[in-house]
């Protein structure tokens, strides 16, 4: 018996992968050792967690500085997060 996909809707599709990116890991979308080090200290392990942390959290966590956030900004662009008034680099 051979099973019959079901075609996702591009809605569908564009939200799981959306759920994907939401749950990779911070090493996973290019971030330094050491940047990922700082992130985990903090308990910030996943794209998810890093989105729902502030500028000024992520600027309070020791030797994470303007350079670093920076570094952030451009991995999570990368996979499709930008900042608030941001385009998208086309």
């Amino acid at each position: 018996m051979t099973r019959t996909r079901i075609p996702l809707s591009q809605a569908e599709e564009a939200y799981l992968n959306q759920q994907e990116k939401l749950e990779l890991s911070t090493a996973e979308i290019g971030l330094t050792v050491r940047t990922t080090n700082c992130l985990e200290e903090k308990g910030i392990f996943t794209v998810r967690d890093l989105l729902h942390t502030t500028r000024e959290e992520l600027l309070s966590i020791s030797n994470f500085g303007e350079k670093t956030l920076e570094e952030v900004y451009k991995a999570l662009e990368k996979i499709g997060f930008y900042r608030p008034n941001s385009q998208p680099l086309h």
